[in-house]
């Protein structure tokens, strides 16, 4: 009995933080900091920052099909050929292997999932775009009686946003817009020429349109803290998909993770895939997670106060799926049946681009890691459209490069010679949608079971007329700018064949609320029916905005975890 006890003891934590990508990342920071001790569980292997990106300083001639998808890549990762996320040699290896990790769709109505399972999560791929919400994207839901209303406001996270900025290290430009509040900003990165004048003569014909530079969580001037972690100012690299040796850019492993480390609060485990969240029927509460070792298959249960799911949207939604019992039959947290439900993204691939005659005598500097922003105007500031909501644009100009030479007519010291030089300018803009919350845009557990036993997901998803509409706005004002612009020979774009999750900004499928009958969690991101978990990645989001999310995922994990622990001192949790 004693030695059980001792086991139980070691296998036993204050809190348990599931997922390491960038909210499971704030989460361990955060809690572990504050003076507990946490478990940080990852399904995937692990990744040593620096070490663990193999290809960050290759060459192009480093890779044996030149970076090139090989038949073998293009059938296993799937998924990832569909969003042009290609499964190439330069990043393959920190994207999932599709067939490996299979789901289901329903005819027509199809999800492109795109997953990173392993240590830091996707906090190694992402955009790193960096948008606060405003004051309209949490109340819209109310106003236009979609899905249900916000139980929180741009005020219970401004001075959060303002905290994790800070820590994050966000560049950009103070604009002093409603629709895309301003925060705690390193300098912003320079706009090229070409943009300059796109900036100057877009503003002057549309008032109310504005050209910025993008929010990203780029170091351009560190602080004393970002050295502190090792990290380091932006390298103009552009090669951040194969991961930043120089923690340049934000992640789990430049950031959070070191920070929670430091503490000597946080033990990671990676290969650690949790199954289920064990409730006790008589204390009413969660006591722990059960966990599958993904390469022995080895099933083991851990313990503690308090749990955040972090794993992701859907996946942290199937965890609360797949765990069951007497109180909760259908699901942890699920009397509302919404878990699953309401998935969201953010709807691309419409917009226009066009070429820019002159200034073939200037170029810029490095490769830069960001492009321009334009914020959200539809729908905005007294326009009204036929239909709701509104879309931002990213994109930018630039020059080509030798590699406009592939398929050329041309050989010998002449042709050669002219691919050294700068090519043409051109310049691109391309929108970014907010897709409404639809309880029948959902995913559900499946019959068949993946190689840990686990069920595969069933996704029931697709864009709905309000996002059709969008679209088309979306593909002709990119358009109507290039040419206000004085771009040439302007072509458009509206690829209807995309699905929902192109975006890589799943959201939704666990949405707060102010009422368990309608919501699964409340407004400090716990479940309604079970204090003591607690979820704050994509599945929390009530509806989608048209920026990033990401940034608003950090915030609400710092806020949460806050509370958490104030919770577990006041004897609450």
């Amino acid at each position: 009995m004693n030695l059980n006890i001792d086991a139980k003891k070691d296998m036993t934590y204050d809190a348990i933080v599931v997922g390491s990508g960038i909210s499971g990342g704030w989460a361990a920071k955060e809690l572990a900091q504050k003076g507990l001790k946490v478990l940080m569980l990852e399904r995937g292997r692990d990744v040593k920052h620096i070490e663990g990106y193999p290809t960050a300083t290759n060459n192009p001639w480093d890779f044996p099909h030149r970076g090139r998808v090989t038949a073998m890549a293009a059938e296993e990762y799937w998924a990832n050929m569909r969003t042009g996320y290609t499964a190439n040699e330069e990043w393959r290896h920190m994207f999932e292997n599709d067939k490996e990790n299979p789901y289901l769709e329903k005819e027509g109505r199809k999800v492109d999932w795109i997953r990173g399972y392993h240590v830091g999560g996707r906090s190694l791929m992402w955009g790193r775009q960096s948008y606060r919400w405003n004051e309209e994207d949490f109340m819209a839901n109310a106003k236009e009686n979609i899905g249900v209303d916000w139980p929180i406001r741009y005020k219970d996270l401004e001075p959060w946003y303002t905290y994790v900025e800070g820590f994050v290290g966000v560049s950009g430009n103070k604009d002093g817009l409603d629709v895309l509040p301003d925060g705690n900003f390193l300098p912003g990165m320079d706009l090229n020429c070409v943009e300059k004048e796109v900036k100057k003569r877009v503003e002057k014909q549309f008032g109310k349109r504005t050209v910025t530079i993008g929010r990203t969580a780029h170091l351009t001037q560190p602080k004393q803290l970002h050295y502190d972690l090792g990290r380091a100012a932006c390298q103009y690299r552009n090669q951040c998909m194969r991961g930043c040796p120089y923690g340049a850019y934000f992640s789990t492993q430049s950031a959070t993770l070191p920070a929670a480390m430091k503490t000597g609060k946080l033990t990671l485990r990676p290969d650690s895939i949790v199954s289920e969240v064990i409730y006790d029927e008589q204390k009413g509460k969660a006591t722990g997670v059960r966990v599958i070792d993904q390469n022995t298959k080895q099933v083991r249960e851990y313990f503690a106060r308090i749990i955040f799911l972090n794993a992701s949207a859907f996946p942290s939604t199937g965890i609360l799926m797949n765990s069951k019992s007497r109180r909760f039959p259908n699901g942890m947290g699920n009397q509302s049946d919404q878990l699953g439900r309401n998935i969201m993204d953010h709807h691309l691939a419409a917009g226009a681009s066009g070429s820019y005659e002159g200034m073939e005598d200037q170029y810029y500097y490095g490769r830069r890691a960001n492009g321009v922003y334009v914020p959200r105007y539809r729908n905005w500031a007294g326009d009204k459209r036929d239909y709701v909501r509104g879309f931002g644009y990213q994109g930018g100009a630039g020059r080509s490069g030798w590699n406009r030479g592939n398929g050329m007519d041309g050989f010998g010291a002449d042709f050669k010679d002219s691919l050294t030089m700068p090519g043409p300018w051109s310049m691109g803009l391309g929108g970014f949608g907010e897709m409404i919350a639809n309880p029948d845009n959902r995913f559900t557990l499946s019959d068949e079971k993946d190689k840990w036993g686990l069920p595969v997901y069933l996704f029931d998803a697709a864009y709905g007329e309000n996002e059709h509409k969008m679209r088309k706005d979306m593909m002709n004002d990119a358009a109507e700018m290039l040419e206000a612009a004085g771009c040439k020979n302007v072509t458009t774009y509206n690829d209807t064949n995309k699905n929902p999750g192109i975006g890589i900004h799943e959201m939704g499928t666990a949405r707060m609320g102010k009422d368990p009958k309608t919501s699964v969690l409340n407004a400090h991101n716990q479940l309604h029916e079970v204090k003591n978990v607690f979820n704050t990645d994509g599945a929390c989001m009530v509806s989608s905005s048209c920026v990033n999310p990401s940034l608003t995922y950090m915030a609400l994990t710092a806020r949460a975890a806050d509370f958490a622990v104030k919770e577990m001192k006041r004897g609450n949790l």
